[in-house]
């Protein structure tokens, strides 16, 4: 536990810095730990921590460990430094036969990228009486092998999902490349961010477009920098 802990207090400490140097609230960033590649005592240490904004990239993981947590936080043994529950978010690819199973369990999906997805989303929604809030992925660094839609058909997109009633779209959500050239992982979130401005300012988007999810482990501070307000951190909580 010391040693997440540690790791929580290094990264908040980060996150503290890079919000001083741009003149930010730190209050104004939601930190989403990954949990992906933790242990279910892991996760639980995060909770105890304060955390509660969990991460999840496959379908069938998301489903699992937040099964397990439910049970953990309702067995809670009458312990009051425990949450009365967690807030899972899908930030990985999502298929749009396994939308139905997301639906109950995420307050935020990060990775909704075509209108096809889209429609799954507001369908499936509609069934289940709910209206669940998704994030706009953007392939801002051009690369062939990532998801996300293209930056020039980005605000064709929205436009379209506005339309449907059964999904609130509140953001954009990218992510840069795996690599050590600042200036690179630079150029993608400004990229994200003058797109998230363009498309509020043009009102395209309706008041409740607040979100922009980018950083992650190896990038978070630039990302702060540029103007995020969700992070997607994992293996600097979890990895040695």
């Amino acid at each position: 536990m010391a040693k997440i802990s540690e790791r929580i207090e290094r990264v908040r400490g980060t996150i503290n810095s890079a919000c001083a140097r741009v003149g930010k609230d730190p209050g104004e960033i939601k930190l989403v730990v990954v949990t992906k590649s933790a242990t279910i005592e892991a996760i639980k240490e995060v909770i105890y921590l304060g955390l509660v904004e969990l991460g999840e990239n496959r379908v069938q993981q998301l489903r699992k460990v937040s099964a397990q947590i439910d049970e953990f936080l309702q067995g809670g043994d009458g312990d009051s430094t425990l949450p009365e529950k967690v807030n899972w978010h899908m930030v990985g690819h999502l298929q749009r036969n396994k939308v139905r199973q997301v639906l109950p369990i995420a307050s935020l999906i990060h990775s909704l990228d075509t209108l096809r997805l889209a429609e799954e989303i507001n369908a499936s929604a509609a069934k289940l009486n709910l209206c669940p809030r998704v994030l706009l992925q953007v392939n801002t660094s051009n690369e062939p092998q990532k998801y996300g839609v293209p930056v020039g058909a980005t605000t064709h997109l929205a436009e379209q999902i506005e339309t449907l009633p059964n999904l609130k779209l509140v953001g954009l959500m990218t992510m840069a490349p795996l690599t050590h050239n600042k200036d690179v992982i630079r150029a993608c979130f400004v990229r994200a961010r003058e797109l998230f401005i363009e498309m509020r300012g043009e009102k395209i988007v309706g008041p409740e477009f607040t979100e922009l999810s980018m950083g992650m482990s190896s990038d978070y501070e630039v990302a702060i920098e540029e103007g995020a307000t969700i992070l997607r951190i994992g293996s600097a909580i979890f990895a040695g």
